[in-house]
This record gives structure tokens, sequence and C-alpha cells, in this order.
């Protein structure tokens, strides 16, 4: 007797939605939709798109999101939440649209185009957590973001989440202030590694996809071990168009 395979992967997940839905649109059902919808239409699917993530769905007030780099997740949600502070600097306090940001980074059950899996439930946990035009990830999205960004990340502490076996720290992002480490890359203090891009010496160009899957496979590999500390593909993927000597 056959049995359906079910496909997981690694993944960074985005789960967003608005705060204070219910009060905004009991004061102006219309007018608030249309905020909303515009700010989805010029700000929120281009950054989406711009950093390489795939719109799950969409509820009302918010929207999951998978990105295949935690960087690229977080980083798109500073800049929406940065330029959000902007796209309301000139509205009314009580019309403001602001939006919460949780961000977690797991193993995913993927059923058609919807995922599922306590990687997803986390991701919304953490929205919960976050603050009115605020981002709160795990820690593992704070350790493999760590050193990457030039934004740093304030300690949470320990949460106990509805549905969740066991405390998880969390994290906020700081969208104001210096950079990390005043400019500074920081580097973590644990073991790190980069897996550079393989060089395809076959001469059929058709073998870079086939080259260039197996390095994401091992880079989501070794991803799933908490004591290293893997770098990003987009940055180990810079290195692709250089000469080799």
């Amino acid at each position: 007797m056959g049995h359906d395979r079910v496909e997981r992967r690694l993944a960074a997940i985005l789960a967003a939605d608005m705060a204070n839905y219910g009060r905004l649109i009991g004061a102006d059902e219309e007018g608030t939709l249309l905020r909303f919808k515009a700010h989805l239409r010029e700000l929120i699917d281009p950054t989406i798109k711009e950093h390489h993530g795939r719109i799950v769905k969409t509820t009302g007030d918010g929207a999951l999101v998978e990105f295949v780099s935690v960087v690229d997740a977080v980083r798109c949600a500073v800049k929406i939440q940065r330029e959000m502070v902007e796209r309301n600097a000139d509205s009314p306090e009580d019309k403001r649209i602001e939006f919460r940001i949780g961000i977690n980074v797991g193993e995913i059950i993927i059923d058609d185009d919807d995922i599922f899996g306590d990687g997803v439930n986390l991701a919304v946990r953490l929205e919960g957590l976050a603050k009115p035009g605020g981002i709160c990830v795990s820690k593992r999205v704070q350790e493999d973001a760590y050193g990457k960004v030039d934004f740093d990340f304030d300690d949470g502490g320990e949460k106990q989440l509805k549905n969740i076996a066991s405390p998880i720290r969390i994290y906020h992002v700081r969208l104001s202030g210096p950079p990390a480490g005043g400019g500074r890359m920081l580097l973590p203090e644990k073991p790190s590694i980069a897996v550079l891009p393989f060089h395809n010496i076959s001469g059929d160009q058709e073998q870079d996809y086939f080259a260039d899957g197996m390095v994401d496979d091992i880079i989501s590999a070794l991803s799933r071990m908490r004591w290293l500390f893997v770098i990003a593909r987009n940055s180990s993927f810079a290195y692709k168009a250089k000469r080799r000597t």
C-alpha cells in the first residue's frame, strides 16, 4: 500500500499582522482597508519580492511569508518597519497603520502551497509578542543573522509560549540607534563555516543548476547544527563570479 511522502524543508518564516486592527476597522472600515491595500501594493509586496520571499497566504490583516535565507527575512522586515514610519509620518496617530512582525527559522511541512509545523506556529507566537511597528525573533534567527546585518538585537528573555513545549528565548530587532558593533562586523562565539559555490568544469551550462542545488542542500543541512555558524548563501555566492586562481 502506497504512502504519501511528506515534504519537509528548512525555512525562515515571517508572520505579520496589523496592530489594533479591530479598533481601526471599527472607526473607519473603508479608509483603513484602502490604506492597508496601498501599503501592501506600494511597500510590502515589492519588498518581499526584493528579498526573495514567497507569500504563502494572506489574512484580513496580515500575511505568512517563507524565505530561504534568514538574513533576507530579517532585512525584509526591517525595511518594511522603517519605511512604515515614514509613511505614517503625516497620518493622525489614531489612524496610523502599524504592523507587528515575528520571524522564526525551522523545519516546515509543505502541503500543496501551504506550510505547517512548529516552525510556523512559533513565528506566529513571536508576532504576537512584537510591539506595534516592531520585530520579534527567535534565538535561532538572532544567531543566524548575527554579524551579517547592520542593526542589533535586544534580548527579550525566555518566554513560555502557547502550544510550544519549552520556553523560548526571544529578541527584539533594534530599529533605531547606532549600527551593530559601532559599524564593526561582529563574529559569533562558535565555529563558522562558508560553503563556496561549486565550479562547473563539465562545459555544460545546464549543470550549473545542479551544482548550485548541491550547495543549497549542503548549506541547509549545516544550518540544522545549532553549534555551527553558517554563512548565508547570498554572501558565499558573491564569490561565484570571481576568477579562481
